[in-house]
């Protein structure tokens, strides 16, 4: 794979940032693949593809988190694309949840070095936060990547998000035909898609699908599922 900058990569997705952060985006995937020597945390160790697959992809997300003020990412693995999205954005409240207490413990290590504040790992499994304290419907954005089809993500988003808040969930090539093939499920769940956004990652071409889910007002104010959307 071609070497190419991140500031050239973010360019060519309309992504604009700081000097200072992207210094520390790159830190980041830097110490992915030094943790990664010893710790077995992503099978992607080309420092191009850590670029483009983990940051890129992670920032992917920014256009659409203009009004967010706190964000949880189910299953986060190491940290995507929670840590890159707290590096750029350090206004977001963000939540991390994760099964595996090694990428929690790498996550944990990242926020300390960076000192970044307003950022939390958990070490647990996504469908048990809501019954932690200060979890419950307390989220603009709950987003996941590679976790799960899109009712079991409608499941464990549900009762986390907070009064009009949105469930994006980051898909790849398949996306669009998943949402269609689950809209009747999602509908019973009460949700509902406002929007997608396609891109392709401008290095490999990757395609990229952003689905963002609603759900309905009033199932939300009443507790209880809607199956007409």
């Amino acid at each position: 794979m071609a070497a190419s900058t991140l500031v050239d990569l973010l360019a060519a997705l309309g992504i604009a940032l700081d000097v200072a952060v992207l210094e520390r985006l790159e830190w980041l995937g830097q110490e992915l693949l030094r943790w990664n020597r010893t710790h077995n945390l992503t099978a992607i160790t080309d420092p191009a593809e850590v670029r483009e697959k983990h940051l890129v992809d992670a920032l992917t997300l920014l256009p659409l988190l203009a009004d967010a003020g706190r964000l949880l990412d189910l299953g986060s693995g190491s940290g995507f694309p929670a840590l890159p999205l707290k590096i750029a954005r350090p206004d977001l409240d963000i939540v991390s949840v994760d099964s595996v207490g090694k990428k929690v413990a790498f996550q944990r290590h990242v926020a300390r070095a960076l000192r970044l504040s307003g950022f939390s790992a958990v070490h647990g499994r996504a469908e048990d936060l809501p019954v932690m304290p200060g979890y419950a419907g307390s989220f603009d954005i709950v987003t996941a990547r590679a976790l799960g089809s899109l009712p079991l993500l409608a499941r464990l988003a549900s009762p986390c998000l907070a009064p009009g808040g949105r469930l994006i969930a980051m898909k790849g090539a398949e996306g669009l035909a998943e949402l269609a093939a689950a809209q009747a499920e999602l509908a019973a769940l009460g949700f509902f898609c406002t929007g997608q956004q396609a891109l392709h990652l401008p290095l490999s071409g990757a395609e990229r699908h952003l689905l963002v889910l609603a759900k309905n007002e009033a199932d939300q104010k009443q507790g209880g599922l809607s199956p007409n959307i």
